[in-house]
């Protein structure tokens, strides 16, 4: 019988150390080294690499190209988020907050396919509690092929013969391979059991969705190079105490990155909200200073949402700097910027930025509505419901324009906003009815009009 000896694996790389360190050696990442126990007896090669194809030399012109079928989940904002539909062949992993819906939007859409198509593993629950809340959400799912297995091995066993065209795993961090002596849910195990199942995915050409667990950073727990296996990753975002759910594309080897989906959470499950940009704008009963309406893009789709500022005398030797939804560090530097070339400085003034509706706006376009709003709250000024911006701001003063700007303004006047001040590189030719467009070129021009 082979003793095992322990080992350490750096969660972040996958690389192996025969000592615990503080800091990975390969990547550098620090506290990121777990105990695993590794066997001495001698394994197996390895099945193949992750498309599960012997190894040799192609011609890129022999490859036979052909438009991806795309199978529909019949949820319209899934769809979005996956680029329009599951791809055959593709390993898609969903990561999310405990009780944030994950579990539950998969037995929607297995509800939905044809069951002699579909096979959900469940590692997490048993039979009858997946039967419950299959009953509790009014879904019919009498005929749904369900298999409580942790072991991998025995999952590819059962799919080979089963067939199925969907194959959910809930979840990648309880499955385990009996090649491998460390307990489920470590770097090791996930690392492994997510190869088999992508090999199996390419060779089989059955589309695998991977449910993952998050840590409490909001990373997808164990090696990242499981997000670079797959071909899909999609993160549930919101609030799980919370009505709305967001669900964003980080990875999309078949469509868009960034593309979102939005849902609502009700009683009988999670529901596409076909007009987000509604539910993310809040209808005051009377003007409010320090609130502003802007577009970002996330993917293809142009979203309002509302940027609200506090801006407070601060009783502290260092001023707060918050935002919630939007980079702290950005709003440091717009600050700075708003003092040299605005005149106005908030050195002695607490500054809270919030997105309404827990949206995460990454994109530069927010820069002149958080300077805009922020200089709103300070005045108390309010700028009235119908105004929209949007444009980035450099740190010379300068407001720059931002792809797709006139999709933004299209999208500002179906809601009924009819003033826009946007960066003058952003300028159109032609006239949107009901719509004042006040183009400006540095920060400047933009604090005067409002």
């Amino acid at each position: 019988m082979a003793r095992a000896r322990p080992q350490y694996v750096c969660r972040e790389c996958g690389a192996t150390s025969a000592k615990w360190a503080g800091q990975c050696g390969d990547c550098g990442a620090w506290n990121s080294l777990e105990e695993f126990q590794a066997s001495t007896a001698a394994q197996g090669p390895r099945a193949g690499g992750y498309a599960g194809e012997a190894a040799r030399v192609t011609r890129l012109g022999e490859v036979p190209v052909a438009a991806t079928p795309r199978v529909s989940t019949r949820i319209s904002e899934l769809d979005r988020s996956l680029g329009g539909g599951l791809v055959p062949g593709s390993v898609v992993l969903i990561g999310g907050d405990p009780g944030i819906g994950k579990s539950t939007l998969l037995l929607q859409v297995l509800a939905m396919l044809p069951a002699e198509q579909t096979l959900y593993v469940t590692g997490e629950e048993s039979a009858q509690q997946v039967s419950l809340r299959g009953h509790r959400l009014g879904l019919d799912c009498s005929g749904l092929r369900l298999l409580t297995e942790t072991q991998v091995e025995n999952v590819i066993a059962t799919s080979e013969r089963e067939r199925p065209r969907v194959l959910v795993i809930d979840s990648i961090q309880t499955l385990y391979t009996a090649a491998l002596q460390s307990a489920p849910g470590s770097v090791s195990q996930v690392r492994e059991s997510a190869a088999a199942l992508v090999r199996l995915a390419k060779q089989r050409d059955i589309t695998v969705i991977l449910v993952g667990h998050v840590t409490k950073d909001g990373q997808l727990a164990g090696p990242r190079v499981l997000e670079h296996m797959v071909d899909t990753v999609l993160y549930f975002e919101g609030d799980p105490g919370g009505r709305y759910r967001m669900l964003r594309a980080v990875k999309n080897r078949f469509g868009a990155v960034n593309e979102l989906g939005v849902f609502a959470m009700q009683e009988d499950g999670l529901k596409p909200v076909a007009n987000p940009s509604a539910i993310f704008l809040s209808r005051h009963s009377r003007p409010v200073s320090g609130s502003v309406v802007m577009v970002t893009r996330e993917g293809t789709r142009p979203l309002l949402v509302e940027v609200q500022a506090l801006v407070a005398e601060s009783h502290a030797p260092q001023p707060r700097r918050v935002t919630l939804g939007l980079e702290q560090n950005r709003l440091i530097m717009l600050l700075a910027v708003l003092s040299r070339h605005g005149g106005i400085a908030l050195f002695d003034q607490d500054v809270f930025i919030n997105v309404v509706g827990g949206v995460r706006v990454s994109e530069t376009a927010a820069d002149l509505p958080m300077l805009v709003a922020a200089l709103s709250s300070l005045r108390d000024r309010p700028l009235g419901p119908e105004l929209v911006c949007f444009g980035e701001v450099g740190l010379s003063g300068e407001v720059r324009p931002v792809p797709n700007g006139e999709e933004r303004l299209s999208e500002a006047s179906k809601h009924g906003l009819t003033r826009a001040i946007i960066p003058a590189g952003n300028r159109i030719r032609r006239k949107i009815a009901g719509m004042q467009i006040e183009p400006v070129e540095h920060l400047s021009d933009a604090l005067e009009l409002v």
